[in-house]
Formats: C-alpha cells, sequence, structure tokens
C-alpha cells in the first residue's frame, strides 16, 4: 500500500476551507501523481493561496550551492508573493504574515540534524507563535527511516542554522514529528498541528514508499544520496571534495593527494558494516578543486539497516587526513551564516569530533563516544513519535 503524505490527507479534509493560506515549499512539494501543492491549493474550491515561502536553495530550488541566497519574488501564475526564508531574513516578518489565517508547511527532510529545512520550520513556528498564526506540518518519510539514530548530539554553545537544538546527527524522526519536538520539548509554543501520513512504518526507506523521489535540494540528487548523507555532509568542514560538481554528490569523496586504488584498499580492509569503498576519480565542475582530479572513493552501501553513514563518515575523514596530513584542512569559516565557528564544528555540533580526529583518536572509539548521549535522545524523542 502507498504511503498517503500528510499533504494529500490535508487537501483531502474541510481544515483550510475558507483560509488565507501561506504554504511554505519546494519543488519536492508534490503529492503521488506529481502534483504540486501549491497548484493544488491555487485550485481549492475555498481556500485562498495568499503567498508562497521558499527553503534554502529558493521556492524553484534553483539555486545551487551553500551560502548563495535566495530573492523574494512574485509567482506570476499564481499571483502571490514569493518569499525567501534564505536571504535577508530566515523567518517570517509581520508583513509576511499580516494577511495570513494559517501557515502550511510542506517539505521534504531527509532525517539529518543539518538539513535547514527544519529550522526554516523551526523559524516559521517561532513567528507563528509571535503573530498569533497557525501551522499545519504536512508529514512526510524520513527516507533513511525512523529506526536508526547516530551520530553526535549538539552541545549547547554551537548553535547554528545547522544545528538549533541538541539532537543527534541521524535523528530517526520524520519532519512532522520533529517539528512535535521542536515545539513541545525545545519550548516554541506554537498553535502547531501535523498531519499526520497512512501507511508509513518506522522501517521504512524510500523505496518502500511507493513515492517518486524528487530532488529535494540541488545536493540531494537521489534517494541513495540520502543513505550516505548523513556522514558524507561531514566532507563540508573540510577541504577534501564531498563529490559537489559531479553527479554523484556524498557518495563520490576525494582529494587531489589521494591515490584512488591504495585509498580505497585500506577502507575496506577496516570492513565496515553495509559498506564497500570503489577506488574512483572524478573532476568537480565546481565547488572544492573545480577542474582538478580527485582521487577517492565511491561509496556502495551493500546492507542499509547495518551501515553506519555517520561513524562510516568519521572513519573517512580520519583516512583522508592520515593520508597527508601536511595537505588536509579543515575548513575556515564563514559557513551558513556562521563567522566565527569553525565549519566542522557546526556540523559536529560541538568541537569535539575535531578535537578526537586531531588527537588520532580511532574512528570505532569517537563512534562509541556518542552512544551514551544517543540513547538519552531516543527517550527524549519517544512521545513525539507518529508511527
Amino acid at each position: 500500500m502507498p504511503v498517503v503524505l500528510g499533504s494529500e490527507r490535508l487537501l483531502a479534509s474541510a481544515a483550510l476551507n475558507g483560509a488565507r493560506v501561506g504554504l511554505v515549499c519546494n519543488p519536492a512539494s508534490v503529492d503521488r501523481q506529481l502534483r504540486h501543492v501549491a497548484d493544488r491549493l491555487a485550485s481549492h474550491p475555498t481556500a485562498r493561496l495568499a503567498a508562497l515561502f521558499g527553503p534554502q536553495h529558493g521556492f524553484r530550488s534553483d539555486v545551487q550551492d551553500n551560502m548563495i541566497e535566495t530573492r523574494h519574488a512574485h509567482d506570476e501564475l499564481r499571483r502571490v508573493p514569493v518569499y525567501s526564508l534564505y536571504s535577508d531574513v530566515r523567518e517570517p516578518t509581520a508583513d509576511m504574515l499580516r494577511n495570513l489565517d494559517v501557515l502550511v508547511i510542506d517539505l521534504q527532510d531527509v532525517g539529518v540534524r543539518i538539513y535547514t529545512y527544519v529550522y526554516t520550520m523551526a523559524n516559521c513556528l517561532k513567528a507563528a507563535r509571535a503573530h498569533g498564526i497557525k501551522v499545519l506540518v504536512c508529514d512526510r518519510p524520513n527516507p533513511i527511516g525512523g529506526v536508526l539514530v547516530e551520530g553526535p548530539v549538539l552541545v549547547h554553545g554551537f548553535e547554528s542554522f545547522v544545528g538549533m537544538y541538541p539532537i543527534p546527527m541521524r535523528h530517526g524522526m520524520t519532519i512532522g514529528e520533529i517539528a512535535r519536538l521542536f515545539n513541545d520539548h525545545f519550548g516554541i509554543g506554537a498553535d502547531l498541528d501535523v498531519v499526520a501520513m497512512d501507511g508509513w512504518r518506522r522501517d521504512m526507506y524510500w523505496d518502500g514508499t511507493g513515492l517518486t523521489w524528487i530532488i529535494s535540494s540541488p545536493n540531494i540528487p537521489t534517494s541513495d544520496t540520502t543513505l550516505v548523507y548523513p556522514g558524507g555532509v561531514l566532507f563540508e568542514g573540510t577541504n577534501v571534495s564531498e563529490g559537489r560538481g559531479t553527479t554523484r554528490p556524498f557518495e563520490l569523496l576525494g582529494a587531489p593527494w589521494v591515490v584512488a586504488e591504495r585509498f580505497a584498499d585500506a577502507m575496506n580492509r577496516r570492513e565496515l558494516p553495509g559498506v564497500f569503498f570503489r577506488p574512483a576519480v572524478f573532476e568537480p565542475t565546481f565547488h572544492k578543486h573545480a577542474g582538478a582530479a580527485c582521487a577517492g572513493v565511491q561509496v556502495h552501501v551493500l546492507d542499509r539497516t547495518t551501515f553506519r553513514p555517520v561513524a562510516t563518515g568519521v572513519a573517512l575523514i580520519e583516512a583522508f587526513r592520515a593520508s597527508d596530513p601536511s595537505r588536509f584542512r579543515w575548513k575556515d569559516p564563514p559557513y551558513e551564516y556562521e563567522y566565527e565557528k569553525m565549519p566542522i564544528d557546526c556540523l559536529a555540533g560541538s568541537s569535539t569530533l575535531r578535537a578526537q580526529i586531531d588527537a588520532g583518536v580511532p574512528a570505532r572509539d569517537i563512534a562509541a563516544s556518542w552512544q551514551e548521549q544517543v540513547g538519552v535522545f531516543v527517550k527524549i524523542r519517544e512521545p513525539f513519535l507518529l508511527y
């Protein structure tokens, strides 16, 4: 049985009748028939689509890289303003919300703490509370399932737009569940309803949902990308290419100083669960090392139930650093509106991971060090789970 999305259930109900609606969405905000939620709202018999809001990469997800803001605009087809929440503002203003009765959020998350769409949602909840607007979050599948939780938990003092709250890197929650966690446990306190899905189970990965994957952001081109992203994204905090500028970002990882075959053989000798490292050489067309040959690996997930993406990402960073410590570098700020914190610290949620790798702590011991925090979080999240 295919999964029925929250947006489909919302539009089949009377919840929006007579309402002036603001919609937070992007191109992945489609139903099973690939109809965009904005189009369905625009043709609603009694509700009125009054404004569109776009997260990072824009309402049309046409802006490629991080740290490139999108402009406010006007949608000529639907005749409504399009407000960018990755611009001079990252939270809706009073003027943006003035003529709205309800704010509907329909964004495809990828189940990783640093993915900014959940913080756009958190900012919308804060603004809605301040201005007396109701929020409806349309739930969508976590493409990497809702069972496994992994990675370091963000530490107070390291909050940023890639991590506002103390949750693990892989949190194992849907966007609706995490909205409830943010709103209730972390005290946002908005008037929030989550429109749950029908037919989704916690053990489901994307290919079990019966839904078509739409590029959720420019560098998450396939549902396969989501499997490796929780660890591959850590490379944004280094001078190693995370495969941006290729057709397989976060699966292809490499640097100019590496010999691919030696590197892949060394990684495979670690016998990490559920993964094979194939030697690869690639030339990014943009971003780090654009136009230069980068050697490393393509990460092939063989068993996603045993694969641990964050632990694997840490092991890979350890190996790239060891391959030439004189050339490996942690990337300097700025990163996602942070101008002082190291990017790797924003991503990891503290300076601990960077310090551990610099001190030569083995990757397996680094992974063991976050297990207690993960156990605490699993108990915290329990009351907010919907499935």
